[in-house]
């Protein structure tokens, strides 16, 4: 009788990180296709996950993380591993969680050499059979939620409309720049606080999205729809006339929230700082792309900032705000890549030919499978 698969569920050490790779509901899964689920103790506790609730789920707590790594085939993650995890592992072991491989190009390194097997979750295809598996929409939901949250913390305003003995009050206006996964649960959230909501999208096709979440959608004749959903760059042109439409559309807004982003590309910036010049005071900017150079000129990454009135939020791991469904989900979309990758005898698979692991598979004996990786490693080594 072949030995049970072992998955380890390490605490996640990276500054701010509360979320956890997987949760008691997917341990029972795992447990019950036949495979050992070790959990470092209080990986959860961040999320509010206690140690007591995977024991009672059938995962072993384990108090070091050495005792956690010895033996484990599979690691699941969030964040990428540090030097000191991959150190740790063996040979083969399979780590699959978010790589952020632009920016972690060492580890990336050291797996290679180390041949360990390394899935990037922001590399699985988005298509329909993907769509379980995609934790960049499904943290992307959850950091459209808290943009629209913190913008109300931080607005000086009622976002609904209130009738009071004291008189009327007018809703509040939100500006959703950029209609993607997050653009529209921000949409979504800030009509359900009752805000008068607008968005923008450079894709006309998010038109119809918007619309059917009752707010308005901006309308300017460019379509610059790109490869996999995502938009292209605009023209020269293009971005002159889009800027004219976004600035008026900025300045009448209490509440603006940027999404825009481009894989790979620093962020566009929509927003500039004569734009936001021209906002009133109190209004407030969540600029979700901080932390790819961020969709307003003026953000500044992890900081809170005041320009003219206006308060402008470049915020970090917005998902690790909500961390109890965030990891919740994403434990979802590990325990549907894992049912991939570990056959229904409770097996991994021998080779990675299937279409969703060989586009995510980013290491693996040796090598970086990921082009734009190995292109930023440089040298002949692949």
């Amino acid at each position: 009788m072949t030995s049970p698969i072992v998955i380890a569920v390490p605490r996640e050490l990276t500054f701010g990180e509360q979320r956890v790779a997987t949760v008691p509901d997917a341990v029972r899964n795992f447990t019950k296709s036949g495979c050992e689920v070790r959990v470092e103790h209080d990986a959860g506790a961040g999320a509010y996950y206690p140690d007591a609730a995977f024991e009672a789920a059938g995962a072993k707590i384990m108090p070091e993380r050495a005792m956690l790594l010895d033996g484990a085939r599979i690691v699941l993650r969030v964040q990428p591993p540090t030097a000191a995890d991959v150190e740790a592992l063996e040979e083969g072991t399979i780590v699959i969680g978010f790589m952020n491989p632009a920016n972690n190009l060492e580890a990336i390194k050291r797996m290679r050499d180390r041949k360990i097997t390394a899935f990037a979750l922001e590399l699985v295809p988005r298509i329909s059979r993907a769509q379980s598996m995609d934790a960049l929409s499904s943290q992307a939901t959850a950091g459209g939620y808290v943009a629209v949250i913190l913008g109300a913390e931080n607005c000086p305003k009622f976002l609904p409309m209130l009738t009071t003995a004291a008189g009327t009050i007018r809703p509040s206006t939100v500006l959703v720049l950029g209609a993607g996964i997050a653009g529209l649960m921000a949409i979504a959230t800030a009509k359900r606080l009752g805000a008068l909501v607008e968005a923008y999208d450079v894709r006309r096709a998010a038109g119809e999205q918007v619309r059917s979440l009752g707010a308005k959608f901006l309308e300017l004749e460019i379509n610059a729809e790109g490869q996999g959903g995502y938009a292209r760059e605009l023209t020269p042109e293009e971005k002159a006339k889009e800027q004219e439409m976004v600035s008026a559309a900025v300045a009448r807004a209490d509440i603006v929230i940027t999404t825009a982003a481009i894989p790979g590309r620093r962020a566009p910036v929509l927003v500039t700082r004569e734009t936001v010049a021209t906002m009133h005071s109190g209004a407030v900017i969540i600029d979700m792309a901080a932390e790819t150079g961020g969709n307003c000129e003026l953000t500044q990454a992890g900081k809170t900032i005041h320009e003219h009135g206006v308060t402008i939020i470049g915020p970090q791991n917005l998902p690790a705000r909500v961390p109890f469904h965030a990891s919740q989900m994403y434990a979802k979309n590990l325990q549907s890549f894992l049912s991939l990758l570990i056959d229904k005898d409770g097996a991994l698979v021998t080779g990675f030919t299937d279409e969703i692991l060989a586009a995510s598979l980013l290491v693996h004996a040796g090598q970086v499978h990921h082009q734009p990786t190995r292109d930023l490693l440089g040298g002949t080594k692949p």
